[in-house]
C-alpha cells in the first residue's frame, strides 16, 4: 500500500489526493487558457471566473456527498470539512462549479455556449487526473476479484487495490481512462465544430455514458433508496446532453441549407 501521505514535516502533512487535485486545477486552468487565447476570450475573465468556480466546485462536491452519506457525518459534523480524506462527489462539483460560472457569466454578460465549450475540455481532463486522487486513497473501487483477475493490471495497481487481505476491481482506473478517450474526442471535434455549445453537450453525453456503466461496478455509491444517485444523474445528463446534441447539429444544418 501507498502512503496516502507524501510529504510530512511536524504537524503539517501533505497527502497525494490534494497533490492529484491540485495538478488537475493546474492543468485544466492551462488547457483553458490556451483555449480562451485562440478563441479571442477574454483571459482576465477567465482566470477571475475559474477562481470563483474551484472553491464552489469543491464546496459543492463535499456538500453533495455529506449530504447523502450524513450519516456518516452527523455525530462529528466537524468531519465534513475533512475533504484531504477523500469523499468528493463529482456530480455535486459540476453543480456547484456550474452555478458559480453561469453567476459570473451573466454578470459580465459572457457568451454563454462558447465560455462553456472552452471550459468542457478542462473539466474533463481534469477528472481523468482527479481519479488518480481515489486511487491514493484506495477509494472508487468495485468489488471483491480474483488474483487472476487482479494480475492482469500493473504491479503498482494490484498492490494499491490489495485492501484488508483482498483484491477489489480497480474502477477508478476505468473512469479515468474513459475520461481521457473522451478528452481525445473533444479535443478532434474542437477542430470541427459546427455549432456554440456542442463541445460541452459531448461532454455531459459521452462523460455520462461512460458514468452509468462504471458506477453499477463500485461499491461506494451514495444511494437515495435504491437507486444509485450517480447512475440516475448520469442518465439524465446522457439523455439531455444527446438531446441538445442532435438538435444543434439539425438546427445548425438548416442554417447551412438556407445559406
Amino acid at each position: 500500500m501507498i502512503d496516502p501521505v507524501a510529504i510530512s514535516i511536524g504537524p503539517f502533512t501533505v497527502r497525494w489526493y490534494g497533490i492529484i487535485m491540485a495538478t488537475a486545477f493546474l492543468l485544466g486552468i492551462w488547457l483553458a487558457h490556451r483555449r480562451a487565447e485562440q478563441q479571442g476570450f477574454s483571459t482576465d475573465h477567465l482566470i477571475n471566473m475559474i477562481t470563483l468556480i474551484i472553491p464552489f466546485s469543491i464546496i459543492g462536491a463535499r456538500l453533495y456527498f455529506v449530504i447523502f452519506e450524513w450519516e456518516q457525518y452527523s455525530a462529528n459534523p466537524l468531519d465534513a470539512l475533512a475533504i484531504w480524506h477523500g469523499g468528493l462527489a463529482i456530480h455535486g462539483g459540476l453543480l456547484g462549479g456550474a452555478l458559480a460560472g453561469l453567476w459570473y457569466v451573466y454578470k459580465k454578460r459572457l457568451p454563454l455556449r462558447q465560455t462553456a465549450d472552452i471550459l468542457a475540455p478542462s473539466i474533463i481532463l481534469g477528472q481523468a487526473i482527479g481519479r488518480w486522487g481515489n486511487f491514493f486513497n484506495q477509494e472508487a473501487h468495485g468489488g471483491p476479484v480474483t488474483e487472476g483477475f487482479i494480475s492482469h493490471f500493473p504491479e503498482f495497481i494490484q498492490k494499491q487495490m490489495f485492501i484488508q487481505g483482498v483484491y477489489y476491481n480497480p474502477t477508478f482506473l476505468y473512469e479515468s481512462l474513459w475520461n481521457i478517450a473522451v478528452f481525445g474526442i473533444l479535443m478532434y471535434k474542437w477542430k470541427n465544430r459546427r455549432f456554440p455549445g456542442e463541445i460541452t453537450l459531448l461532454y455531459l453525453a459521452l462523460y455520462s455514458l461512460g458514468r452509468f456503466f462504471i458506477e453499477g461496478l463500485r461499491t461506494d455509491s451514495l444511494m437515495l433508496g435504491p437507486l444509485r444517485v450517480a447512475q440516475l444523474v448520469s442518465l439524465l445528463l446522457f439523455l439531455a446532453g444527446m438531446a441538445g446534441y442532435f438538435y444543434g447539429r439539425r438546427l445548425s444544418g438548416n442554417q447551412t441549407a438556407r445559406k
